[in-house]
């Protein structure tokens, strides 16, 4: 059973899925750049046996707000103003692709938040050759304006960020989708080796891991969640 709520992170509304026992300890679930809470339907429910699962929307995005304004930076700040709402200390993080950056941002500048974290795909922050994506037709489930905002930030990180991972205290899963991928799987096992506590783990089936593989991603994190 999946429960709905909003949350004031700092005068921007976050929507949110919640699953599991209110006392369980608490999960936080980030998407990828143009998705939306809901892509992690197919496993929370399997999380949330042992977890209080909490899916974010992240802004421009969903049915979070749309306030025109974005960057990493931001979207990092969202996230810890909605810790800060609902009273969770330190929480596990889960963050696929653009989530995933976002939840290294937090866990490398807030560590004591972070108790572990998992990185499904997630491209280490180097630069890389920038791209023009076209807008698709038709109406949006996310403000097209995420996009142009955030992936100069993407294809040019601050060098800060790469500097940083070293300061996650977290214990830490990798998770690579494997040759299929579009992210470069080199640069994904460079993630692992710059965290601290990290480890990786190949599910070979493409970007969208838990999407393709439910069971084989929802099987290693639960491992690693134990």
């Amino acid at each position: 059973m999946v429960d709905h709520c909003s949350v004031d992170a700092g005068g921007v509304r976050l929507a949110c899925r919640i699953w599991g026992p209110p006392d369980a300890p608490p999960l936080v679930l980030l998407h990828a750049l143009g998705e939306d809470g809901s892509s992690w339907d197919a496993v929370a429910p399997h999380l949330a046996r042992s977890r209080r699962v909490h899916a974010l929307d992240l802004r421009g995005h969903g049915r979070s707000d749309w306030p025109g304004v974005y960057s990493l930076e931001l979207m990092r700040a969202d996230v810890l103003g909605f810790l800060d709402a609902l009273g969770l200390g330190t929480v596990e993080l889960i963050g696929h692709s653009l989530g995933g950056v976002v939840a290294y941002l937090l866990a490398q500048d807030r560590p004591g938040r972070v108790s572990r974290l998992v990185l499904e795909d997630v491209p280490v922050p180097r630069p890389r050759r920038p791209t023009a994506p076209a807008r698709p037709d038709g109406d949006l489930t996310f403000d097209w304006e995420v996009v142009t905002a955030v992936r100069p930030q993407l294809d040019t990180p601050d060098p800060r960020w790469l500097e940083r991972l070293g300061r996650i205290t977290a214990e830490t899963l990798v998770l690579a989708g494997g040759p299929g991928s579009h992210i470069p799987q080199d640069g994904i096992a460079e993630l692992a080796r710059r965290v601290p506590c990290g480890r990786l783990v190949t599910i070979p089936v493409g970007h969208l891991i838990h999407e393709a593989a439910p069971d084989a991603f929802t099987d290693a994190v639960s491992a690693f969640l134990l």
